[in-house]
């Protein structure tokens, strides 16, 4: 039997700040050599977990702890927060709160200068640490030039530069696009399998953690260890579904092909699923009758023009772009870092005027509206909420564009208290905006703009730090708007959301627009797709291997399902307008 490197016994764990405990009745043993994968919704109590493995409880956090844990068989209550970081090293989900020197070299060396390591040995001991995870070239940069992926490695680095037992990432994918997200994944596998260390993931977003074969999956849900499972066996239940977490796209079509989902036929690993045993029920599911979504007829809401737009720098931003958008359209901007997207959204905003071209809104060239008659048709939801918030209370965030607009205070009250209600968030509707975390705060930015009924909603990156649940809540209420005639564009890189939740794909590269396409088949396309940092769905890998001559038309087919069936479910008493 593996040795015992972590042990919770009837542990629970409650903030001094909190009335009730985040953690309850907690056992759980994790194994040395071990690959664990936690998942859980938001406020599950997951990142409490890890901090507890780690030592920031109880040791930085502050709080009533029954029960034990133990690490490397010492009591942590007994063990400093030094002797904990020599077992445990920890990735941060953002990684630039984790970043202490001004270039990657420093960065990386920094808990060796803390030990007084011989300078020829540190330098070795950084080389060797950056090589391993392939930032070797990068030493001598700052952290702060690199792109996300980069920096993931970077902090990786900086905890593999110390020997420690136990290598515990917080939601390593949670910045990452998917193309990024696979490269991250793909590394901690190989330093898993290299060096034998234990591996603890925290993350929700399970589809692409499985593809390095944890070991087992825990659970959270409400700060209880719902499932302890390995993953074939977690995967033939319903508790995914049941707490909040989405399952493998691949799963979901199986099971709506009527497919018995059960352990032997290795549900988890779509590279190992028995498909002999599921291509007959899936290719009865595809030859029936799905009705086609028919595309927007409304008018062009918005039209850019032979757009091009350069900084002072003068390299060109954006080259000769055209787009037209309909009313009631649907539409995802994807593309890598640097592609153009973001300043395509300052220029529909007003934020930046092009150098060459027109923007035209029903067909009115917008060149000389001020940014607040933009503002008047067209909300922009920024990817980082902290550069949005202004108001100290969450009520006043979401009531200020009305306030500013003269809306009569009863009106403003019903307006926001119901956009509270739909964003999940009339239970903190007189909390302070500190007090919520990273995705809360991002409902709010959400809400402070659909408050106010703009006929556009421009959204980059909406599902950053939601969980399933949020995330569904959110875009099944811009779908009800979007019913009603608003026009959505979403900056994003969740394969998820383009395939579910949006019409058109417009894919930029290098400030071109290179491809608007069907999202299905756009995620079906492997060159296309990688030109967006993007990756092939599991969909279209699962009807390549059932042998379906054309895997596009069998994501579209599952895509036109899932609409068709959320229509059926729609909230009838969800009216905004």
């Amino acid at each position: 039997m593996k040795k015992t490197l972590v042990s919770f016994h009837n542990f629970s764990y409650k903030y001094n700040s909190q009335e009730s405990p985040t953690l309850t009745d907690i056992n759980l043993e994790i194994h040395a050599g071990e690959k664990l994968l936690i998942a859980g919704p938001s406020g599950s109590g997951k990142s409490t977990l890890g901090y507890c493995i780690n030592g920031l409880i109880p040791n930085a956090f502050k709080g009533e702890i029954s029960g034990s844990i133990r690490v490397a068989g010492a009591d942590t209550r007994t063990m400093s927060l030094f002797d904990l970081s020599k077992i445990v090293g920890t990735v941060l989900q953002d990684t630039d709160a984790q970043f202490i020197g001004l270039t990657v070299g420093e960065d990386i060396a920094f808990s060796l200068e803390n030990d007084g390591v011989a300078l020829p040995e540190m330098k070795k001991r950084v080389h060797l640490a950056a090589a391993r995870v392939g930032m070797e070239a990068f030493v001598d940069q700052s952290p702060h030039e690199l792109s996300g992926g980069q920096k993931q490695r970077v902090s990786m680095a900086g905890v593999l530069v110390d020997p420690v037992n136990i290598l515990l990432f917080d939601e390593p994918l949670a910045n990452l696009d998917p193309a990024a997200g696979r490269q991250t994944m793909q590394l901690i596998d190989r330093i898993q399998r290299e060096s034998g260390l234990t591996v603890v993931i925290i993350e929700h977003r399970l589809e692409e953690v499985l593809e390095v074969s944890p070991d087992r999956i825990v659970v959270l849900a409400d700060g209880r260890i719902v499932a302890d499972a390995e993953p074939d066996e977690l995967l033939s239940t319903d508790v995914l579904l049941r707490n909040g977490i989405r399952e493998p796209l691949y799963l979901s079509a199986l099971k709506r092909a009527g497919v018995d989902v059960v352990p032997d036929l290795h549900p988890s690993d779509l590279g190992l699923l028995k498909i002999d045993l599921v291509r007959e029920p899936l290719k009865r599911w595809f030859d029936q009758n799905v009705p086609s979504v028919k595309a927007s007829q409304g008018k062009t809401i918005l039209a850019l023009d032979h757009v091009s737009f350069h900084y002072t720098t003068g390299t060109e931003v954006l080259r000769d772009v055209s787009i037209s958008v309909r009313r009631g359209e649907r539409v995802a901007i994807v593309g890598k870092n640097g592609a153009g997207k973001s300043t395509l959204t300052k220029l529909i905003c007003g934020l930046e005027h092009p150098r060459s071209g027109t923007l035209a809104f029903y067909g009115r060239n917008m060149e000389e509206w001020t940014i607040k008659e933009r503002s008047a048709h067209i909300g922009l939801v920024m990817q980082d909420p902290n550069q949005m918030i202004s108001q100290q209370m969450i009520f006043d965030e979401v009531a200020l564009g009305l306030r500013i607009r003269g809306t009569d205070p009863d009106e403003m009250r019903s307006r926001v208290y119901e956009t509270l209600k739909i964003c999940g968030l009339y239970p903190f509707r007189n909390w302070p905006v500190s007090a919520l975390s990273f995705g809360q705060k991002k409902r709010v930015t959400i809400a402070s703009i659909l408050v106010l009924r703009p006929e556009i909603i421009i959204l980059d990156e909406p599902t950053a730090g939601q969980d399933y649940r949020h995330y569904t809540e959110i875009m099944n209420f811009l779908d009800q708007l979007n019913g009603r005639g608003m026009t959505v564009i979403m900056i994003t890189h969740d394969m998820h959301l383009m395939l579910e939740y949006t019409d058109r794909a417009i894919v930029m590269a290098d400030g071109l627009k290179i491809a608007d396409e069907l999202p299905a088949r756009l995620l079906s396309d492997q060159e296309m797709a990688a030109q967006a940092s993007l990756r092939t769905t599991s969909l279209f890998r699962l009807a390549g291997r059932a042998g379906f001559p054309d895997p596009a038309a069998f994501v579209e087919h599952f895509i036109l399902s899932e609409k068709e069936e959320r229509s059926h479910h729609e909230n009838a008493d969800a009216n905004l307008y």
